[in-house]
């Protein structure tokens, strides 16, 4: 850990850290963009079975993953404290534990999300699209959660350059195969919809594989030996990990699994409608990249002045990434509110679709902002190792007030499905509200 900076040094500090996992990020979620992108030149009954599978992919995947991402902050305040034989056996263990996660959630997708499918009012089609969808995706369950524990190694130690370019090679690769999983190009099967799935799965072993060379070959990671002396299972540090890791997951879950729950709610209004709206919160979700990589970015960067001693940078990180998303909020709302045809055309060449996908955009303009403050004050409080809170008031804000306002004004208002985008907005505006106070009441009170 190196010394403190000057006030003026630390926002480049930061951008440092920021704008490679702005890449990862970015080139990450390509996948699924393009998922949806080339499926809705393909078919809209497609389009709407790959978007019913994402709905329950993204949240299973993302809140069991959430887990592992507590390895970052628990790597980050080793190396602050300059406690380097303490980081393989995390990395080990973390490794063990993505095995055991990998398993929960195959059993979940097999044995409960597939009799789901089974009694939704969807289109057979649709159905069909759904489940093939989240076969293939299945493939990639073990490497997509043993890269998220190599990622935490490398992006902890502060080499978040080395994850950008892992996924910049492989983002090209997931391209490559959807067009020809999705279209049957070259002598390939034509899957349509499942064949973005299945071309996901393929680009995840890719994924871990260069991971794993880089640690084990390239310094400075190399000096830490990871895959060397592996140690028996240790609950100790299962625990630990678990700890840390389980109110992330549970807050990420609670957060992905909100919009999930919309999408499935909006099963019982017309295909056109679900496209339009996965239109929208797939391109959202695209903006929503700079705010989660700021957190990101945040959870290392106050992680290793935390662990150094150093409170003062910590706070100075804390709020130099909320102030960072929100400027970058303001450019979000601009792109939706001024491009939002264009933006809604690339998906689909329907008119009805992009005519109500337009709608759906001014929606999402409106939680921008919320989404600023509440992602970079998470990633402040995981730096703190103050987790359990966060996925309380998620809770809270999410499914206690959300869906409940969303539900009525969806059901009981000329809103219809919009109705739940305002739902949307006044959970995330609650979040970030309660979240900050609680930032502001942990650096007063406990790192004072």
């Amino acid at each position: 850990m190196e010394n403190t900076l000057s006030l003026r040094k630390k926002p480049f500090r930061l951008a440092t850290i920021v704008m490679p996992i702005l890449i990862t990020q970015v080139a990450l979620y390509m996948m699924t963009f393009f998922d949806i992108l080339m499926t809705g030149r393909y078919d809209t009954y497609h389009l709407a079975g790959v978007t019913i599978g994402s709905s329950f992919w993204v949240p299973v995947y993302t809140g069991l993953s959430g887990i592992l991402m507590g390895l970052t902050p628990i790597i980050a305040q080793h190396i602050g404290a300059r406690q380097r034989d303490e980081v393989r056996p995390s990395v080990q263990q973390g490794l063990y534990v993505s095995v055991a996660l990998a398993a929960v959630v195959f059993a979940i997708i097999l044995f409960a999300v597939r009799p789901i499918l089974e009694v939704m009012p969807l289109e057979k089609e649709v159905r069909v699209v759904a489940a093939e969808y989240l076969t293939g995706m299945s493939l990639g369950l073990l490497p997509l959660f043993a890269y998220t524990v190599m990622r935490s190694f490398f992006d902890g130690l502060g080499s978040t350059r080395v994850s950008m370019f892992i996924i910049l090679l492989s983002a090209p690769i997931n391209i490559v195969l959807n067009y020809l999983l999705i279209y049957g190009r070259f002598g390939f099967p034509e899957l349509g919809g499942a064949g973005a799935g299945y071309a996901s799965g393929f680009t995840y072993w890719i994924v871990f594989f260069i991971a794993c060379f880089v640690a084990w070959k390239r310094k400075p990671f190399d000096t830490f030996n990871i895959f060397q002396k592996w140690g028996k299972i240790s609950f100790r540090r299962w625990k630990e990990i678990l700890f840390i890791g389980v109110p992330i997951g549970i807050s990420i879950f609670v957060e992905t699994s909100i919009f999930s729950a919309v999408t499935l709610f909006m099963s019982n209004y017309s295909t056109a409608v679900i496209s339009a709206h996965q239109i929208a919160l797939n391109f959202t979700s695209l903006l929503y990249m700079i705010p989660l990589s700021i957190s990101m970015g945040a959870t290392i960067l106050v992680g290793q002045a935390v662990g150094a001693g150093q409170m003062r940078d910590a706070k100075h990180y804390s709020y130099l990434g909320v102030g960072l998303a929100v400027l970058f909020s303001f450019l979000s709302i601009t792109i939706l509110l001024l491009f939002r045809e264009p933006i809604a055309s690339l998906y689909t060449t329907d008119i009805q679709i992009i005519g109500l996908a337009i709608q759906f955009f001014v929606f999402a303009a409106l939680f921008q902002l919320s989404d600023a403050i509440q992602a970079p004050v998470q990633g402040a409080l995981r730096g703190y190792k103050d987790v359990n809170m966060t996925f309380v008031m998620a809770i809270v804000s999410y499914w206690v007030l959300g869906l409940p306002i969303g539900y009525l004004m969806a059901t009981y208002t000329d809103l219809g499905p919009y109705g739940y985008w305002i739902g949307l907005i006044a959970g995330l505006t609650v979040g970030a509200i309660t979240l900050t106070v609680r930032l502001i009441y942990i650096q007063k009170k406990k790192f004072s």
